[in-house]
């Protein structure tokens, strides 16, 4: 099985994918980094999907496997999605796909989805001044987090409780003509839990910054082992379900009652720091996974069975 990685080639994570191939797969599965960057697609009468990245052509893969959403212009990335999209028409396997990428990317949409399915998410106000962003932050008790609507790993997430300091956040915002996102703060005491969800498999982790509000491992968060209610559990998979993410991270906070709120679902989630806390070689279940789902995919329509040619 050959499985395109579109990402960063020098990433941690393909070559903690590769390692799992290597070390018990013998080898049958392979996967090859291709960048976003030198996409193509042909489209001609009969035919939408001729697609290919560094010259390799797309259908010469199984699947396609995402482990980014590189910056770009507009057109550069309503391009990208396209493509996928278009792949996907055309009888490609794409994980996550494409529709899960665009709705986990953007933070508005996602949190819109979560909280219209009845899932618990915190309160949040979506504006494009700074006269409506006040009000927000009034509204929302004067403590609130302000974060870039696309973006991950806790890039450009601010936490506001001076009102001249909001004021000024927020014209700043304001004049570089971007979309002000304001959330409620909950008091989490510097912890949250991350559920690691792989089609109907979870495994958990909490995260923990006893210097700062936000737990995000590459802002200094540890990990620690934690083993999740099944409440929690069940926040997540439907979570993932909303977002269509067969792969997916999902972050919830518990409110000083208990509470769990989600905050939000990332399609591109990381395994690193899991696997250390958990003990459990997530990139050997990622390969497991992707294994069993391109052979699914290649069965005809009124076959349900799925083997794992991995184990």
């Amino acid at each position: 099985m050959n499985i395109a990685v579109l990402g960063n080639p020098n990433s941690w994570y393909l070559a903690d994918l590769q390692r799992a191939a290597n070390e018990y797969c013998n080898q049958r599965i392979k996967f090859q980094a291709l960048p976003f960057s030198t996409i193509q697609a042909g489209i001609r009468n009969d035919k939408i999907g001729e697609l290919s990245s560094a010259e390799q052509a797309f259908d010469e893969f199984d699947c396609l496997l995402i482990r980014t959403m590189p910056p770009g212009s507009l057109e550069q990335v309503i391009f990208r999605m396209n493509a996928l999209h278009l792949f996907e028409r055309s009888g490609g396997l794409v994980l996550n796909c494409a529709r899960s990428i665009e709705i986990a990317v953007d933070k508005y949409l996602s949190l819109g989805l979560l909280a219209e399915s009845k899932l618990p998410v915190p309160r949040t106000i979506v504006c494009q001044t700074a006269e409506d962003a006040l009000f927000a932050y009034e509204q929302l008790g004067g403590d609130v987090v302000i974060k870039p609507i696309f973006g991950g790993e806790g890039r450009g997430i601010t936490r506001l409780s001076d009102r001249a300091l909001a004021v000024r956040a927020f014209r700043m915002l304001e004049q570089l003509e971007g979309v002000i996102y304001v959330q409620q703060f909950i008091e989490h005491g510097g912890s949250d839990i991350r559920v690691f969800v792989l089609g109907h498999e979870v495994f958990c982790m909490r995260r923990q910054n006893l210097d700062d509000w936000r737990t995000n491992i590459s802002l200094g968060g540890q990990g620690q082992p934690y083993e999740a209610s099944s409440e929690v559990i069940e926040l997540a998979r439907q979570a993932a379900a909303v977002v269509k993410a067969e792969i997916a991270g999902v972050d919830i906070v518990f409110t000083p009652d208990g509470t769990p709120v989600i905050l939000e679902v990332n399609a591109v989630p990381g395994w690193k720091e899991l696997t250390g806390v958990t003990g459990i070689d997530i990139a050997l279940e990622v390969t497991r996974y992707l294994a069993e789902r391109i052979h699914a995919h290649s069965q005809p329509l009124n076959s349900k069975e799925v083997k794992n040619p991995v184990s």
